[in-house]
């Protein structure tokens, strides 16, 4: 019997702050955690756009930058197969891309029991064969037996998928419901054992308010971000693009066809309406942080729509660009003759 590893405290590696996450502020890498909400609170569509976003290098709800992109593999015992590719089209559709462009695959197994070696060891060679960045597991109640409310069983399933995120390096998510009793943390909310909330890395609580849903984050290694507020938004243009959203309460961000637009879209509009004048198009990728091909697709869509204007010294919005022509038509020195 070999012995067990060992290294010295100064010699083991070093995570640089910017490396800390999959998913920024709102997934660690390579962490294990829950999602954790009450009935008809949007937990499966908040694991399908991290899991989407990873897949496809882009923000997550629009905003938040994958530092760890790759393949996501995904399992939703309780939808159907068809309505999985409705919604992971939805949110690819409204991202501007098309299924095939898509890492992302599907475990299409009837059953999955997480408390059966047979299943385990099969979901470990999947997870060996695929390599994926990203595993989501959707939800607890339907991937085992086991008493919930026993520490000593729930335990063991928890451990058997922290050994499979050390062993294969990737982040796990499981969505889990939430009782409707209120407590002083969230995390003390989730249904059965107390060794649930214990066990996450990141954890990610969504609480119905209204039509809108409050997104609670914690991290075991980073701080909190403040709490978010959600909406699912159908754009009436395309029903078919139905996404998770995050909505800004002062209602800069509603929930209208506008904020259906693509979140790029969005994001270069408001770094145009910022700027004090025109931005050229390497100032916007530096600031929006996107690849160049990206970026001139929405340039193009805003520009198609009227909304932004190209002058020789960049881009601006039309608005701006009319204040300007507005200006030089008024001095005689600007006019020619």
């Amino acid at each position: 019997m070999s012995a067990l590893p060992v290294e010295h405290v100064s010699r083991l590696e070093v995570t640089l702050p910017s490396a800390q996450w999959l998913v920024e502020r709102v997934w660690g890498r390579q962490a294990v955690g829950i999602i954790g909400g009450a009935p008809k609170c949007c937990k499966s569509w908040l694991a399908l756009d991290l899991a989407t976003s990873v897949a496809t290098d882009t923000p997550a709800l629009g905003r938040f930058d994958v530092h760890e992109p790759g393949l996501a593999l995904v399992y939703l015992a309780e939808d159907a197969l068809p309505i999985v590719r409705q919604r992971i089209a939805g949110i690819a559709a409204h991202r501007g891309l098309s299924l095939e462009q898509i890492n992302l695959h599907v475990i299409t197994a009837p059953s999955v029991r997480l408390d059966l070696a047979e299943d385990q060891e099969r979901l470990g060679e999947l997870v060996a064969t695929l390599k994926p960045r990203l595993l989501v597991l959707d939800p607890l109640v339907r991937l085992h037996r086991l008493d919930e409310n026993s520490a000593g069983e729930i335990s063991g399933l928890l451990a058997y998928l922290r050994t499979m995120q050390r062993e294969h390096a990737l982040a796990i998510v499981v969505v889990h419901h939430m009782t409707k009793r209120r407590h002083a943390h969230l995390g003390q909310a989730l249904r059965g054992s107390g060794d649930l909330h214990a066990w996450g890395d990141s954890n990610a609580y969504l609480v119905r308010r209204h039509d809108r849903l409050a997104m609670t984050l914690e991290h075991r290694s980073a701080a909190a971000p403040e709490p978010l507020t959600l909406a699912l938004v159908t754009d009436p243009r395309h029903p078919e693009r139905t996404h998770l959203e995050v909505i800004d309460d002062t209602g800069a961000n509603s929930p209208s066809a506008d904020a259906a637009a693509p979140p790029l879209i969005q994001r270069v509009r408001r770094a145009l309406a910022d700027a004090s004048g025109a931005m050229s198009r390497v100032a916007l990728r530096d600031l929006l942080r996107v690849n160049n091909q990206r970026l001139g697709e929405a340039l193009t869509e805003l520009e198609r729509a009227d909304l932004i204007t190209r002058t020789s010294e960049g881009w601006s919005t039309a608005r701006q660009a009319a204040a300007v022509a507005t200006v030089d038509a008024s001095d005689p020195q600007l006019c020619l003759t």
